[in-house]
C-alpha cells in the first residue's frame, strides 16, 4: 500500500493552517471539498490517503468503482529500452553514481570513480522506494531508494580483483560497501523534467558501513546479543553497522521510510566447522564458503573491525574481543526519517529477524493497533504480521518526533506467522515463548527460544516449530486502501514437489502447483479475532499458451507474466504488479514488466478458482516493460498521480540517453546503470486512468 504522508509544510500540528490555493483547487476539482476551511480539507486529505492515515468517519472518499484503466495493454518488448503505454513518456532519473553533493565527482563510464565518490552518490541496483512530498508534493519531494546488491564487473574498471590469493583490495571493497544501502534523494520537477537537487540538506546515503541504532526485544534483552569489539569501543551495546541487501520497502502512517534487509546472511561467514555453529546461524543461512563479495578478506584499516566483522567466528575470549555477534544486528526492518538527515536509522527488531522482502501497514483506524505485514523471501519460508501494543492515534500522522512515534508503534507488540488451512481459512500463530508448538510443547521450554529476544533472533526457526505454512517465496505485500484486503506475491518455487519424503516440500492449500516456476498472488482479509483470516487465490502467473492447469487465470499474450514480485497499491485502489521473471516461456516474448488491475471491481473467487480468471482477465493490463536483462522493481507516486517512479535494476545495455524509451544502438555497449524511470502523460494528467 502506498499512502502519502501528512506534509508538515501544509498543516501545523493543530491542523489549523490553511492549505495552499493549488491543493485546495485540486481537492475542489475532485469534488471532495467545498472551497475554504482547513479542517474540511484535512478530512478530505485523509479520505484520499494523503495524511498517512484513513479517516473511516469520512463519507467523501472517492470509490474505486469510479475508476477505469485508461490505457490499452501493450505488447511484450525485447529491447534495450523501456516500453510504456501509448500517450506516455519515460525519463531516466538518478541513475547509479549520480552525485548527491559536491564531494562526489561526476559518474565516470569507465568505472574509475572512488569509494569516496560512491559514498556521496546514488547507490547501485535500485530496488524498493517511496516518494515523500515536499510542499504540495506534485513537483518536489524526497525519493528514498533501496540498493539491493552490486555488479562488480560494472562497478570497477576491470571487475573485482585480488591483491593476492583470496584477498580483495581495500579500495574496491569500500566502494562496494558504499554502493549498498539506501539513497535519500531530493528531487524537483523543473521545466517538465525531474532532476536531483544536488547539495540539498535532505540528501543522504546509508551504506553497509553506516552506524545505526537497534531497538525492540533484541536491544532490550539482558543477553547482550549485539555486543562486539566495536560496540565495546563505542560504549553502546545497542548499535549495528550497516544495512545490506535492501530489497523491498515500506513506509509508515507517520511519514518515515522502511527499508528491508533481505539476503543479508550471505554477507557473513563463519570460518570454522559448521558443527560449531549455533542452530540460529544454520537456520538463517550464514555462509560457510566465504562472504558474497569477499569483504572479510582485507586487513582492517583504522576503523575497528572494518572488514574482519564479516567473519563471525568466536576468535576472542568473549564477545567484547571479536565479532561473533555482528550478524545479530542484521535481518530487520530499518526505519529512516527522510525529512531529517541528521537522525540515525533505527533497526526495529520487534518485527522479526529473517530475510525481509518488504513491509506494508494495514489500513489504520483510530483506537486500534497498527499492523505491519512482511514476507520472508525464500523457498518454503513464511508470511508474518506484527500487531502493535499501542493503539493508533490519528494525531500521530503528523508528529513532532517521527522516530519517537516509530518507537511507540514498532518496538512493542506481537509478531505472528501465518498458517494457511484448507477451505480458505487461516490462523495467525503468535511467536512468543508462551506459544504452543505443533507438537504441543511450550515454545519457551525449547532450547534457543527461552526468551522473546531469542525467539526474535531465530524467527523462522520458531515458525518451523509452530507449524507455519511453507510458501513459494513470499515477496512483496500490499494492502487495498479501499477494502483492507492484504495481497502477497509468491514469486516462484521450482523445488515444490510431492516426490520425496520431505513433506515441507509438498504442495499445500496455498501453494498448489508443483514446480511452481511462474508464481502466484494470494490475498486475505482479517477476521474479527487477531488470529483469524480468510484467504483466496488472486492471480496465477503463466505463459499464455500453457494448459488450463498451469494457466489458471487464463492469461493471454497481452498480460502473460511469470514471477510476480513488486506489488503496490496506489490510494485510488489500482494494484500495480511487477515481475522478476526467469521462465523462458515468458521471457522469449517479453522482458520484465509492470501491469495494473483494480481488484475491488472484481468478484470474489468461487470453488477455489482465482479472482483473476477467464471471465475477467482482460482487466489485467500490461502498462510498462523494462529493457533487456532487467528487473522492474520499486514504485512510487507524486501527489496527484501525475508522475510515477519505477526502478530498473541490472539492465544489460541501458540507459543510452535520458529518454528511457530510446533504444541503445545495436553496435554500442554502454556501462549499464540501474536507474529510476519517471513516467508521465505526454499531455499531462493522472497516470493510469
Amino acid at each position: 500500500m502506498s499512502k502519502h504522508t501528512f506534509d508538515p509544510t501544509v498543516y501545523n500540528d493543530s491542523g489549523n493552517k490553511p492549505i495552499s490555493a493549488v491543493l485546495e483547487k485540486e481537492l475542489t476539482r475532485r469534488g471532495v471539498i467545498k472551497r475554504g476551511g482547513a479542517l474540511a480539507a484535512f478530512t478530505a486529505l485523509a479520505s484520499l490517503g494523503l495524511t498517512g492515515c484513513n479517516n473511516d468517519d469520512s463519507d467523501t472518499e472517492t470509490t474505486s468503482a469510479d475508476l477505469t484503466l485508461g490505457f490499452e495493454s501493450i505488447a511484450g518488448s525485447k529491447l534495450d529500452a523501456v516500453a510504456v503505454a501509448a500517450g506516455y513518456k519515460a525519463q531516466v532519473l538518478a541513475p547509479w553514481g549520480t552525485p548527491l553533493n559536491d564531494s562526489a565527482n561526476a559518474w565516470a563510464d569507465d568505472g574509475s570513480n572512488s569509494s569516496e565518490d560512491q559514498l556521496n552518490a546514488v547507490g547501485m541496483h535500485h530496488d524498493g522506494m517511496h516518494f515523500f512530498p515536499l510542499g504540495e508534493g506534485t513537483s518536489e519531494g524526497i525519493l528514498c531508494i533501496n540498493h539491493e546488491y552490486i555488479d562488480q564487473k560494472a562497478q570497477h574498471p576491470n571487475g573485482a580483483t585480488e591483491e593476492s590469493a583470496g584477498v580483495r583490495p581495500v579500495e574496491e571493497v569500500r566502494k562496494e560497501i558504499n554502493a549498498h544501502g539506501i539513497s535519500v534523494v531530493h528531487i524537483k520537477l523543473m521545466d517538465g523534467v525531474w532532476d536531483v537537487v544536488t547539495n540539498s540538506t535532505y540528501n543522504k546515503r546509508f551504506t553497509a558501513a553506516t552506524e545505526m541504532d537497534v531497538s525492540g526485544p533484541i536491544a532490550e534483552s539482558d543477553l547482550d546479543l549485539l555486543v562486539t569489539k566495536y560496540t565495546t569501543e563505542k560504549g553502546n551495546k545497542n548499535i549495528a553497522r550497516g544495512t545490506n541487501n535492501n530489497c523491498g520497502n515500506g513506509h509508515t502512517p507517520w511519514g518515515t521510510y522502511l527499508t528491508c534487509e533481505e539476503n543479508w546472511p550471505g554477507y557473513f561467514t563463519r570460518s570454522d566447522s559448521v558443527d560449531n555453529w549455533t542452530d540460529e546461524q544454520k537456520r538463517m543461512g550464514i555462509s560457510d564458503g566465504g562472504t558474497r563479495y569477499g569483504w572479510n578478506t582485507p586487513a582492517d584499516g583504522s576503523v575497528t573491525g572494518e572488514f574482519s566483522r564479516f567473519d563471525v567466528i568466536p576468535s576472542g575470549a568473549n564477545a567484547t574481543e571479536d565479532y561473533r555477534n555482528e550478524a545479530n544486528g542484521h535481518g530487520y526492518i530499518v526505519e529512516i526519517n527522510p525529512y531529517n538527515a541528521s537522525e540515525k536509522a533505527i533497526k526495529r527488531t520487534a518485527l522479526g529477524r529473517f530475510r525481509h522482502e518488504d513491509c506494508s501497514f494495514g489500513n489504520v483506524e483510530q483506537g486500534k493497533p497498527v499492523v505491519f505485514y512482511s514476507g520472508h523471501d525464500g523457498r518454503f519460508e513464511y508470511i508474518y504480521k506484527f500487531v502493535s501494543e499501542a493503539l493508533w492515534d490519528s494525531a500521530d500522522a503528523n508528529p513532532a518526533d517521527r522516530m519517537a512515534t516509530g518507537a511507540k508503534y514498532m518496538d512493542k507488540g506481537t509478531l505472528y506467522v501465518a498458517r494457511f488451512d484448507e477451505n480458505g481459512v487461516g490462523v495467525w500463530l503468535p511467536l512468543t515463548p508462551d506459544s504452543t508448538t505443533k507438537d504441543g510443547q511450550r515454545l519457551g521450554d525449547i532450547s534457543g527460544f527461552e526468551t522473546l529476544a531469542k525467539v526474535i533472533l531465530n524467527t523462522p526457526g520458531a515458525a518451523d516449530l509452530l507449524g507455519a505454512t511453507p510458501m513459494d517465496r513470499p515477496e512483496w505485500t500490499a494492502v487495498d486502501p479501499k477494502t483492507g484486503a492484504v495481497y502477497v506475491t509468491l514469486t516462484n518455487n521450482t523445488k515444490r514437489d510431492n516426490q520425496d519424503s520431505d513433506t515441507k516440500n509438498d504442495t499445500n492449500a496455498a501453494n498448489p502447483r508443483e514446480n511452481n516456476q511462474y508464481g502466484h498472488i494470494i490475498r486475505w482479509t482479517e477476521g474479527s479475532e487477531a488470529t483469524a483470516f480468510n484467504w483466496e487465490f488472486f492471480l496465477f502467473g503463466s505463459p499464455a499458451n500453457s494448459n488450463a492447469d498451469t494457466n489458471r487465470s487464463s492469461l493471454n499474450a497481452s498480460n502473460e507474466l511469470a514471477s510476480p514480485d513488486g506489488l503496490v497499491f496506489d490510494d485510488r485502489g489500482i494494484l500495480w504488479v511487477q515481475t522478476d521473471n526467469g521462465a523462458s516461456e515468458v521471457t522469449e516474448n517479453t522482458n520484465d514488466q509492470m501491469l495494473a488491475i483494480i481488484p475491488s471491481q472484481l468478484d470474489q473467487s468461487a470453488d477455489g478458482a482465482p479472482v483473476v480468471n477467464n471471465a475477467n482477465q482482460d482487466q489485467l493490463k500490461r502498462f510498462f516493460v523494462g529493457p533487456n536483462g532487467c528487473e522492474v522493481t520499486g514504485l512510487a507516486f507524486n501527489n496527484g498521480y501525475t508522475s510515477f517512479f519505477a526502478n530498473i535494476q541490472h539492465p544489460a545495455n541501458w540507459p543510452y540517453t535520458k529518454n528511457a524509451a530510446e533504444e541503445t544502438p545495436a553496435d554500442l555497449n554502454v556501462r549499464p546503470r540501474a536507474a529510476t524511470v519517471v513516467i508521465m502523460k505526454e499531455e499531462g494528467g493522472e497516470i493510469g486512468v
